[in-house]
């Protein structure tokens, strides 16, 4: 086979595995809205008394991790989507109240931003470039998946906060 022949084959085949893990907005949301409903059960475990929690003195606390991820939600999703976000960078870790309750409140409300700004895309935006923090560039689509793993990370780091407060985290919900 000719070189021409094999780029051409490669090409085909890079094309159907990219469209074959492409999301579609719907999916995205599905994954999103299991993504909270997670985030919620882990905020619902911790005891209320744990909250300002820290493994260690130079880290976050579990709370300061929950604002941070929900600070993220927001900065991310406006950046992703070019709709101005209603929280200032940062504004939601700098939160003096970290009940259990504000804490609670911050990040649904900060899921509740990422969950009605995807409903207002349609497939085709997921593809449209964008320039993420004035630096990265990549597609919507992408930024929006870059967010949803740094949930997923700050979320997971928490688990160990859970379980050193004695408290045994959510089972894991990949469905």
């Amino acid at each position: 086979m000719n070189t021409i022949k094999k780029l051409g084959l490669l090409s085909v085949l890079f094309l159907s595995m990219t469209q074959a893990n492409a999301q579609s907005v719907t999916e995205i949301i599905t994954e999103w809205e299991r993504a909270k409903a997670y985030t919620l059960e882990y905020l619902e475990v911790m005891p209320a008394d744990k909250y300002d929690f820290k493994a260690t003195p130079e880290i976050r606390s579990f709370a300061q991790q929950m604002l941070h991820l929900t600070d993220a939600n927001y900065g991310f999703t406006a950046a992703a989507t070019g709709i101005e976000s209603p929280v200032g960078m940062g504004e939601s870790e700098k939160s003096t109240d970290t009940s259990k309750e504000n804490v609670t409140k911050l990040v649904t409300a900060g899921y509740d931003f990422v969950l009605a700004e995807l409903k207002g895309l349609q497939d085709g935006d997921l593809s449209q470039p964008v320039k993420l923090f004035g630096r990265f560039e990549m597609t919507k689509g992408q930024a929006l998946n870059k967010l949803f793993e740094h949930q997923t990370h700050h979320r997971g780091q928490t688990t160990i906060y859970i379980r050193l407060a004695g408290v045994t985290p959510p089972n894991e919900k990949l469905f």
